[in-house]
């Protein structure tokens, strides 16, 4: 009986002990499902949205163009630095609370008389390009272009009605001696969506320059400027390096479209962001062989390139997708130079391009009055033109223009085009002075171009407000913001910079009893 007694109390015992020990795996294994998921590293929006890109190949879901703002979604993929908690904890971010704001500034400024005044109608010969009549067939030329290839290209069904016309075409149309495009563009919305979205047929390097550069092609026959991304947002230029040895960031050729559209320029041809498929768009499409040669996958299994160019083009510096997806400018191109021929100029104010030599405005101080002087700085209105770039470079802290272009037909009574923007916006913790040189040392400037910084300078209008709002409706700011904070800021400063510089020009001009006229009045012929 005791035997028994014992038995059954062994068997008991052990039941006992078999069902703490599962008791104890079940609570380690419920432990371990709670706290796993904070020790994996989070990812961020762009991760999510690279790895969603790669599995679709596509970005046109969800894009839209330059007249319309980004949705709640969108707003909510931006950086997680932007976020703030309130005095309840909760979590509050600059998109939710600000962009609102900043977009309704924009809006203001557009709608600002100052933006819209009546311009009077454009001459006949003042347009740059113009539709043929139908000709006879004994009058066709020979010389008339056809496409080499009809593979991936849409059949041309255009006409002399515009509405006929793909959103290139009625771009280039629509140039004239005195802008690229009008103030409300009614071509824009489906020319920036074009860039952004439409089916890419062919990838071959741009000749020339000293970076790598692509010109993609559309199955309507348009084509852009393509420059990938090779810094991230938040990187600032090297101080060691010279500024004809920096990288061309994607990024700045966005931001500087939307500030010379801000500052009421419209010199910069439309510059849009997009996420490109290394493998399906440039890769697969590519005729230049020099080009798919420079193809390689990286020890990270991610798909990359580097082109042959001057400088940036070999494995060390190579452009690589994540794994395939790449971030890039594409810019709409001009008509091409057979069409309507561009004119190289040579800057005044050109850098020495030397690590020891000076430039002679640099030792110089009465350079500008040699410049007066010289042609055709010396009538019309080249020199306030000038200026005008000047001060675009100056915001956007771009030493490297060397050069700049104007188109043949309209001889030197005509806007400058305000090309190759990849250098600036390197730095927005130093403002560098020297490239405000023109603009104090020949004090001019044009009353437009006057009273827009003046306007910018407003809070209700402030500058860097409403260039977070414009790049924020560029299909990258899914990703990220195009600029980082830093760099919006350093915009109020140097607007700050360049209206005091015009100050002290308008003051000693009192002091010199009216001689030499600071303000060029262009309103006046308006």
């Amino acid at each position: 009986m005791m035997w028994r007694m014992c038995r059954r109390s062994r068997t008991i015992c052990l039941s006992l002990a078999f069902i703490t020990v599962f008791l104890h795996l079940l609570l380690a294994l419920v432990s371990l499902s709670i706290y796993h998921q904070p020790c994996d590293p989070p990812q961020t929006p762009r991760t999510h949205i690279l790895r969603d890109l790669a599995r679709t190949n596509s970005i046109s879901a969800g894009v839209r163009g330059l007249a319309e703002p980004p949705t709640d979604n969108a707003q909510r993929h931006s950086s997680n630095k932007d976020a703030k908690k309130d005095a309840k904890g909760h979590v509050q971010t600059l998109s939710d609370k600000g962009l609102s704001s900043d977009l309704s500034k924009l809006e203001a400024l557009f709608d600002h008389p100052l933006y819209n005044t009546l311009s009077p109608a454009v001459p006949e010969d003042d347009w740059l390009l113009k539709v043929k009549p139908k000709l006879k067939a004994s009058e066709k030329s020979s010389m008339m272009w056809v496409s080499a290839s009809q593979e991936g290209y849409e059949d041309i069904q255009w006409n002399s009605s515009s509405t006929s016309h793909p959103p290139w075409l009625r771009f280039h149309l629509g140039i004239n001696r005195r802008q690229l495009y009008p103030h409300r563009d009614p071509n824009m919305e489906a020319l920036t969506q074009q860039l952004a979205t439409h089916r890419i047929v062919s990838a071959v390097q741009k000749s020339g320059g000293t970076q790598l550069k692509l010109v993609m092609s559309f199955p309507n026959y348009g084509q852009a400027m393509f420059k990938p991304m090779k810094q991230q947002r938040d990187e600032e230029t090297d101080y060691n390096l010279y500024y004809f040895s920096d990288f061309e960031r994607h990024n700045a050729e966005i931001a500087a479209f939307h500030l010379d559209r801000i500052l009421g320029y419209r010199r910069i041809p439309p510059v849009v962001g997009r996420l490109v498929d290394v493998v399906k768009e440039i890769k697969h499409v590519t005729t230049d062989r020099r080009l798919a040669r420079t193809f390689f996958n990286s020890p990270v299994g991610n798909v990359c390139f580097y082109g042959q160019c001057s400088y940036y083009c070999s494995t060390e510096h190579a452009v690589c997708g994540r794994p395939r997806g790449l971030e890039a400018s594409l810019a709409v191109m001009l008509p091409d130079p057979t069409l309507a021929a561009r004119r190289s100029w040579r800057s005044p104010w050109r850098r020495s391009y030397s690590r020891s030599k000076l430039a002679k405005w640099k030792t110089e101080p009465d350079y500008c009055s040699t410049v007066k002087k010289t042609s055709p700085y010396d009538q019309g209105t080249r020199l306030v033109d000038f200026i005008d770039l000047v001060i675009l470079d100056f915001l956007m802290s771009n030493m490297d223009r060397h050069h700049y272009e104007t188109f043949e037909k309209f001889g030197n009574n005509t806007f400058l085009l305000h090309l190759d923007n990849g250098r600036a916006f390197g730095r927005h913790s130093k403002d560098e002075p020297s490239i405000l040189a023109p603009l104090e040392q020949c004090c001019r400037i044009r009353r437009s171009t006057w009273q827009h910084l003046r306007l910018l300078s407003l809070p209700e209008y402030r500058l860097s407000d409403v260039m977070r709002a414009s790049l924020s409706r560029d299909p990258l700011h899914r990703v990220a913001p195009l600029l980082a904070e830093p760099h919006l800021a350093a915009l109020n400063r140097r607007l700050k910079t360049v209206l005091e510089t015009v100050s002290r020009c308008l003051k000693q001009q009192r002091g010199d009893g009216g001689g030499g006229e600071v303000i060029y009045d262009d309103l006046a012929f308006i």
